[in-house]
């Protein structure tokens, strides 16, 4: 009588390990898998091989259509990648879902009144999320090969994702962000996103689409 309860203890105990085990490998297998995927496509400016398209991703907007740091950090590097001569066109992609927030328009108002042409800026505005801005930067704008630009705790991902969803994907991360408690905060969020991403690509979720642009083709020259 007395092991019995020892037994329900023990095997409550291997439950608990296993579970944590799987636990474990759901949130660490894609961080790995995104940290392998990223490492040899991750560059500086000066050193990332040239592409096409620079796809930087959105992020807090003020409502006066001022770029928070994080979002100011990621067009001045996107500018500086086109001042170096690396990309010939910029898309920036990020959230327009009511009528009183818009991070595409905030993000091309920037870089043009930066001195990137206005023609070389397009604006994607269903970027409601890193998949979502790669599926589009592909099946909307035909963008086959680009370098994503984003902080540097999130870059793996965004190249992972681009990638995933068929993109020849090289990254550059802007750092200069790079401390207090937001960043931390980035850093940690990334292991469950890792794992939505893992989960957006095996089911092939759609974003939202619509018909062609050829806004990115036009500011290549196509």
């Amino acid at each position: 009588m007395p092991k019995r309860p020892r037994s329900r203890v023990r095997r409550a105990l291997l439950t608990l390990t296993a579970l944590g085990v799987a636990g474990a490998s759901v949130v660490l297998g894609p961080a790995a898998y995104v940290k392998l995927t990223a490492r040899p496509n991750t560059f500086t400016v000066s050193s990332v091989p040239k592409a096409p398209v620079a796809l930087v991703l959105g992020a807090q907007i003020y409502p006066d259509g001022t770029p928070s740091p994080y979002l100011r950090g990621r067009l001045d590097t996107a500018k500086r990648l086109y001042d170096a001569g690396k990309v010939r066109a910029i898309l920036v992609s990020g959230d327009n879902g009511d009528d009183h927030y818009n991070e595409p328009d905030g993000m091309r108002r920037y870089l043009i009144r930066r001195g990137v042409p206005a023609k070389q800026v397009v604006a994607d505005y269903a970027g409601f999320d890193t998949y979502d801005s790669c599926v589009r930067a592909k099946r909307i704008f035909g963008v086959n090969e680009l370098i994503v630009v984003t902080q540097g705790y999130h870059l793996p991902r965004a190249i992972a994702t681009c990638r995933l969803v068929g993109i020849e994907a090289r990254g550059v991360g802007d750092y200069t962000t790079n401390f207090g408690p937001v960043w931390r905060y980035g850093q940690i969020r990334e292991l469950g996103a890792n794992v939505k991403m893992v989960a957006d690509v095996m089911t092939r979720r759609t974003p939202t689409l619509g018909r062609y642009e050829t806004s990115v083709d036009e500011a290549l020259g196509k």
